[in-house]
């Protein structure tokens, strides 16, 4: 016989009038996880503790709220209501979701991936399987072939001789990691490209700005750098952005590599790079000479169309005893160079060296001055069209750059080009901010005009 089944009032409150099987303890097939808490939704579970036709209930619901999500589970799976998942199954869960490293190099271009292999070699990590590849109509496809789903993505890239395609290259693989749920994709670009249109010229843009935006439009995270043509171009993003400083591995190549580095002179080929020849002269005890009078890099402001006069309604217009005050043109002093440079080793340093011209007008003064060797340190050696020729022809005795872009052909052409390894850096902030550490030991002894 059925065991005779409880009335609405609980035991001793007499037999229903129509019998009801009793409910099963468990369900064979529980609802997925998505849904934890069953039909009876807030209110039911408020009725429950607080009705006293179940003295358990409010016990089961207040150790679930202090044990976790089992023990709730578990007193409203004896109360005969429906479950979701088993408490020790809950605890697996909880525990899946956890994230790693995944290094992704964006360059289709093999000779710019060596920077790529250094760091995860660093790292001790494998570098992440994907293929970046221009089609025959010459767009560019990405293609992703592992996982990323929760993890951190560190994802270098260097500039290549093609900078739109490396552009697109780096962007089209951040969105391609966003849209594959990413933790947080990080962009490791060592030289920014359009850097040097941070400023306004006459009717010209800002592209570093219009290029932040689309990086950050794009998914990226975070920025890691080095040496910005102006700091302030971290201002165009609203990310986080590390702008890293070579500064440290070119003064020890100055210190182990010029066997008589006591006898130079820190060079600015320019008054708007003496801030960085002061740094270096002051950490290495050295003096300062600053070349003034070289030709500007602006092009004449004569060719602005904003100097061709109004039409005649606008003159019209203007008040006949209104007189605005114009600026007096400059006029391009003669070369003269201020510091003492005869008889030392002349040491110029920038953070880019692109279009040679200045660094060989440069070089030709010291000699004039009476330095008998000269060198020439930059962070970012682009090398455009003819540097490498130009260099071996000059009075330069040695160009030192960092690898943040590859320039192997050009060292090919010009044995004075040396390269100095930046990757230890670049490694050491992917592995900080993978777990979480500060980045100020990095930024060690840097001040507001380095």
């Amino acid at each position: 016989m059925a065991p005779a089944p409880l009335s609405a009032a609980g035991e001793g409150g007499g037999a229903s009038p129509r019998a009801r099987p009793a409910r099963p303890r468990s369900l064979p097939h529980a609802p997925p996880p998505s849904c934890p808490r069953s039909t009876g939704g807030a209110e039911l579970r408020r009725r429950l503790c607080l009705s006293p036709s179940f003295p358990s209930g409010r016990a089961a619901f207040s150790r679930g709220r202090g044990a976790g999500a089992g023990s709730l589970l578990e007193g409203q799976n004896n109360l005969g209501l429906m479950f979701c998942v088993p408490s020790t199954e809950i605890g697996a869960i909880m525990n899946i979701t956890k994230g790693g490293l995944v290094l992704f190099s964006a360059n289709s271009n093999s000779s710019c991936m060596e920077l790529s292999k250094r760091i995860a070699e660093r790292l001790g990590v494998e570098m992440g399987k994907v293929q970046v590849y221009q089609e025959a109509n010459r767009e560019t496809r990405v293609q992703i072939q592992e996982s990323v789903r929760g993890k951190d993505v560190f994802i270098i890239q260097t500039v290549s001789k093609d900078v739109n395609t490396t552009i697109m290259e780096l962007l089209i693989m951040v969105y391609a990691c966003k849209t594959s749920c990413a933790k947080s994709i990080i962009g490791v670009v060592p030289y920014f490209p359009y850097s040097k249109q941070c400023k306004m010229r006459k009717r010209g843009s800002i592209v570093s700005k219009l290029l932040a935006s689309m990086m950050c439009k794009a998914g990226l995270t975070h920025l890691i750098t080095m040496d910005l043509h102006q700091k302030e171009i971290q201002g165009f993003f609203n990310i986080p952005v590390d702008n890293l400083r070579a500064s440290p591995f070119l003064l020890q190549y100055i210190q182990e590599e010029i066997p008589d580095y006591r006898n130079a002179v820190i060079v600015a080929k320019s008054p708007a790079s003496a801030k960085r020849a002061q740094s270096f002269a002051e950490r290495l005890r050295l003096g300062i000479a600053v070349i003034h009078g070289e030709a500007q890099d602006a092009e004449s402001d004569m060719v602005d169309g904003r100097h061709s006069p109004p039409t005649a309604k606008y003159v019209a217009a203007i008040h006949p005893s209104l007189e605005i005050p114009m600026l007096i043109p400059k006029e391009k002093p003669p070369i003269t160079v201020v510091g003492d440079v005869g008889g030392r080793i002349a040491i110029i340093v920038d953070d880019i060296i692109d279009d040679v011209d200045t660094f060989l007008a440069a070089a030709e003064t010291l000699k004039e001055r009476g330095a008998y060797k000269i060198f020439v340190m930059a962070t970012h050696g682009l090398l455009s069209s003819d540097a490498p020729r130009l260099i071996e022809e000059s009075a330069i005795d040695e160009v030192v750059v960092t690898n943040t872009i590859p320039h192997e052909i050009q060292k090919l052409q010009c044995p004075k080009i040396k390269t100095v390894d930046i990757s230890m850096i670049l490694s050491e902030a992917i592995r900080r901010i993978h777990n979480g550490e500060s980045m100020s030991y990095l930024f060690r002894n840097i001040g507001v005009d380095d």
